[in-house]
């Protein structure tokens, strides 16, 4: 069994519904947060809206959330993941990408896969650094 690193801190809030899998919303090592990836999953109420731009916005406010709990927010992200189910939805990603992300946006990449659930539009996984 591996030991736990006590420079490594995980962070399971209670801003979003606790991982149903074995894993932590995010892990910060050093000035470094690495957030798992966000789906478009509204956790108040378990319900996943099967529109796109819905989902993004859900999942964009459940990155925002994880990364406030672990002291940081969205101007302080430097590279941004973004896991599409079509490639379709790609333009408005871009849309939405631009409000979340105005000026100086983080770095990224948007490859198209299949998701664990089929109702899932997307994933977003962030990695941030500590304000």
């Amino acid at each position: 069994m591996a030991q736990h690193d006590p420079k490594i801190k995980t962070i399971d809030s209670d801003v979003l519904a606790r991982p149903a899998t074995i894993f932590s919303q995010a892990v910060i090592s050093g000035n470094l947060i690495f957030v798992s990836g966000q789906t478009g999953v509204d956790f108040s109420t378990g319900k996943i809206e099967p529109n796109f731009e819905k989902q993004a916005r859900l999942a964009f406010g459940n990155l925002k959330k994880v990364l406030e709990a672990s002291g940081s927010d969205l101007a302080h992200t430097i590279k941004i993941l973004v896991w599409l189910k079509n490639a379709e939805d790609f333009d408005q990603l871009n849309v939405l990408y631009k409000e979340y992300f105005p000026t100086n946006p983080p770095a990224r990449s948007v490859p198209v896969v299949d998701l664990p659930k089929p109702e899932y539009l997307l994933s977003i996984e962030a990695v941030a650094v500590v304000k």
